[in-house]
């Protein structure tokens, strides 16, 4: 059977408690002009709010959290500023990845890594390999992500299988094609947060947000939190959500 033939993991269960939260991390640089800060230190205050909402959604629950760490359009800042990035990803991942295996968490990483640098590449695999078994919590790192560089990706490999005579295109459905993105075993995120007040998706897990509700928040992302996180997924059990249909789907 080729790849593609079973379909992606089915609807969130329970519309009270989010299965999969995923979050766009805006706001540091915005933050640290606020205060007269440089903007590296923005980022560096926002991995610090990121381990505290990595703690909360131990504590509430959450099986998939996502994160929007580095999208493919941030190659256009300055290249100082991307390398203070990944000083802090560096960082990161020497620091607190013993902890996170400990925690349970297991790490996965989205997007493309042909171009990285090669310690990154290294890192990135190290953190994936020792974390791999891991159940507690899945902690999905979209990092040189764009979601469509990933749709076009899929959409390619199922036209080298067509072109290969491997596949008929009639086969190919919407099931088949996500079964093609980075992490199709991961279900679709049930909610997406983005922080700083921005309301758009800015190309991050387009496809995979079809039917997640969407909960945009005023402060900054170095000072979110677990009460703020507490508070996005309360505004998301007040949603119904009925992915197309016009009863509202609550699980059991």
């Amino acid at each position: 059977m080729l790849k593609g033939d079973t379909p992606q993991t089915g609807e969130p269960e329970n519309t009270g408690s989010p299965r999969h939260v995923a979050i766009i991390m805006d706001g540091n640089g915005r933050w640290a002009a606020a205060r007269g800060l440089p903007r590296a230190e923005g980022h560096r205050r926002g991995v610090e709010a990121l381990r505290k909402v990595l703690r909360a959604a131990h504590e509430l629950g959450i099986s998939y959290l996502t994160i929007f760490s580095f999208s493919s359009e941030n190659w256009s800042r300055p290249a100082s500023e991307i390398g203070d990035l990944f000083g802090l990803l560096r960082r990161f991942i020497r620091n607190d990845l013993a902890s996170l295996h400990s925690d349970g968490v297991c790490v996965r990483i989205i997007g493309e890594r042909e171009g990285l640098e090669p310690d990154i590449k290294a890192l990135l695999k190290e953190a994936e390999d020792l974390t791999r078994h891991n159940t507690r919590l899945t902690l999905v790192v979209a990092f040189n992500y764009g979601s469509r560089h990933e749709i076009a990706h899929a959409a390619q490999r199922l036209a080298v299988e067509v072109a290969e005579g491997k596949r008929d295109p009639a086969t190919i459905t919407a099931e088949t094609l996500g079964s093609y993105l980075d992490a199709p075993d991961i279900p679709d995120p049930d909610l997406i947060i983005r922080t700083s007040g921005e309301q758009r998706l800015s190309n991050f897990l387009m496809w995979q947000a079809a039917y997640s509700e969407l909960v945009f928040v005023p402060i900054h992302w170095p000072d979110f939190d677990k009460a703020a996180l507490e508070g996005a997924i309360a505004e998301y059990a007040t949603r119904e959500r009925r992915f197309g249909g016009l009863i509202a789907k609550t699980g059991s």
